[in-house]
């Protein structure tokens, strides 16, 4: 874990990982060649979940497991992989991550995951908060699919150094109150880029359009691009059209670098200050830590999200019933998923926890960042969770988002007009949809 100024907290939260570690060593020990040595547990994710320390301290107290880890950093990457792989019903992992919005379309093929309730999974609903437990669990409440892990209360990045070049202010309560709202946020853009035409405000439409696409929906009428019928809504729900409108505001300004997140253009962007503000679910701070580097220490600070509310993001952890060792895998989700594990994730790479004992552990609620300017992250992220109101998001949900974020990328590329961008969007939105 990277050290952060908080050793009591994390001593103390690395203590209790240890005793919990402990308490499980022989259920998860217990395989048919667990203690030959010979049990291999790979784990697929995706970005940052922080578990790096959590499979060394597992490993440590399971001498019969191994754990292989295989982290692809973008998203839109690990998807067809994954699709792939449960559809072939060969090459997944022993433990897999599914993001909130490929979660739907896993949750309609159960037989393809070993139900975690055959393995103790039913004694954990408590330790989760009550929609992340639901969303893992089939409507028919006969089978537990995965296990919650973070979730992705919102906030805004922003380069302290760039902003003072800018003539801006630079503390984060003063940043904040520059933009209660997305125009706001978008005339100070540009300010800011009239001073600085050399960077851009934004990183890209993509990024933008999921925040604020999650954040309208949950204001209005709980679902986004489907409706919680799971049929295709993006014509006729306001919220879409809504968020949409506001970020085709920033493309026709030139505001953003049209990137897309963790992609590898977009990391050498973070090292040569191509752009200053980046919406931020909290997992977003262990992406920008580690693509930034160390020279962008103190550059970073961490301000309030325009609209006050939101989140972006979480997963849930599952395991394949193609897994060679699924009681071993079983109990390695259901530690690193477990309030301690989920402390100990947010330590190394911030993805806030949907584990209310987690999030009530002084380790997260007090918990400040070195790397960004001492932000009170624990403070920021904890109000911001305690406001979440989840999304219904349909089967189809990644394939149409990325159909519609392409569109506004071709606008800041000038290859859709702005005023043919919503119609494009539709189309292409329906064409993904089937």
């Amino acid at each position: 874990m990277r050290g952060n100024g908080r050793n009591g907290p994390r001593f103390l939260a690395v203590a209790a990982i240890t005793a919990l570690l402990a308490s499980t060593a022989v259920a998860c020990g217990g395989g048919d060649d667990a203690g030959s040595g010979d049990v291999e547990l790979t784990v697929d994710t995706f970005g940052e979940f922080g578990y790096e320390q959590l499979y060394k301290q597992y490993e440590a107290s399971h001498s019969g497991v191994k754990i292989k880890q295989r982290k692809v950093s973008v998203l839109d990457d690990y998807i067809p992989r994954l699709q792939r792989w449960i559809a072939t019903g060969s090459g997944a992992g022993d433990v897999v991550a599914l993001e909130e919005g490929i979660l739907p379309a896993y949750m309609q093929q159960p037989d393809k995951f070993v139900n975690l309730f055959d393995h103790g999974g039913r004694e954990l609903q408590n330790d989760y908060l009550p929609w992340k437990w639901q969303m893992g669990v089939t409507p028919d409440g006969k089978r537990l699919v995965g296990l919650g892990t973070d979730i992705g209360p919102l906030g805004l990045c922003y380069r302290k150094d760039l902003f003072a070049k800018a003539g801006l202010p630079t503390e984060r309560d003063e940043v904040t109150e520059l933009w209660p709202t997305w125009d706001a946020f978008l005339e100070t853009g540009k300010r800011f880029q009239a001073k600085e035409p050399k960077t851009k405000w934004l990183d890209g439409p993509a990024a933008l359009l999921r925040a604020t696409v999650l954040q309208d929906a949950g204001a209005g009428p709980g679902h986004s691009y489907f409706d919680k019928a799971n049929n295709l809504v993006v014509e006729t729900n306001p919220a879409v059209r809504s968020a949409f409108d506001k970020v085709l505001k920033f493309q026709e300004a030139g505001l953003t670098a049209d990137m897309q997140i963790f992609t590898p253009p977009w990391q050498t962007a973070l090292k040569r200050s191509t752009f200053a503000t980046l919406p931020c679910p909290s997992w977003m701070l262990g992406g920008i830590e580690e693509f930034t580097g160390a020279e962008g220490k103190g550059k970073w600070d961490v301000a309030g999200v325009p609209g006050g509310s939101g989140y972006w993001g979480g997963s849930w952890l599952a395991v394949p019933k193609q897994s060679k060792h699924p009681k071993e895998a079983a109990e390695l989700a259901k530690f690193l998923s477990s309030p301690q594990g989920q402390i100990g994730a947010y330590k190394d790479k911030n993805t806030f926890p949907s584990s209310p004992q987690a999030q009530r552990d002084p380790a997260v609620a007090g918990a400040t960042s070195a790397y960004f300017s001492d932000a009170p992250t624990g403070k920021i992220f904890g109000d911001m969770a305690s406001q979440v109101r989840p999304v219904h998001l349909g089967p189809k949900n990644e394939d149409v988002r990325q159909a519609v974020e392409n569109v506004l990328i071709s606008v800041g590329q000038g290859r859709v007009k702005p005023g043919d961008a919503w119609a494009r969007a539709v189309e292409a939105a329906k064409k993904a949809a089937r």
